[in-house]
């Protein structure tokens, strides 16, 4: 078996090596991250799983597993962290409108400080990282010549 060595991606400026910026939502989101994304779009409103879909995506994720969604919204409800009721609708299907319960809002609450703790830890890290590698490309200021 014949291995390639890596290529480096070269920043802008040219002299220092960049991170690739074409990682999917999987590669970069926290494993299990859809869990506590979820509880906080129930903690905001009581939702059904169309409108969660939609609202998931300003949190990285994409529509194309929709039944990835409904697996997380039963084993939530199975862990006892969201209830759900069918709501009767006039112009379509009936739908299952999903809320967070109190033990939710505690998982939640739990979720959202160890994800700060992770975060001051990517901090640290990515910045003793920054000082041998440029995570972004550094912004061009314009200088003009009179």
């Amino acid at each position: 078996m014949i291995r390639r060595k890596p290529q480096q991606n070269v920043s802008t400026s040219g002299s220092v090596p960049a991170i690739p910026t074409d990682l999917t939502a999987a590669q970069v989101l926290p494993k299990n991250f859809l869990r506590p994304c979820l509880l906080l779009l129930l903690r905001e409103q009581p939702a059904h799983g169309y409108d969660l879909l939609e609202r998931l995506r300003p949190l990285g994720f994409n529509r194309d597993d929709p039944g990835r969604l409904y697996r997380a919204l039963r084993t939530l409800e199975t862990d006892g962290l969201v209830h759900s009721v069918w709501e009767k609708s006039t112009t379509g299907p009936d739908r299952r409108m999903y809320e967070l319960t109190r033990t939710g809002m505690e998982e939640l609450h739990a979720s959202a400080a160890a994800l700060m703790a992770t975060d001051q830890i990517l901090g640290v890290f990515l910045s003793r990282y920054s000082e041998f590698v440029a995570l972004q490309p550094r912004k061009r200021t314009r200088t003009r010549s009179d």
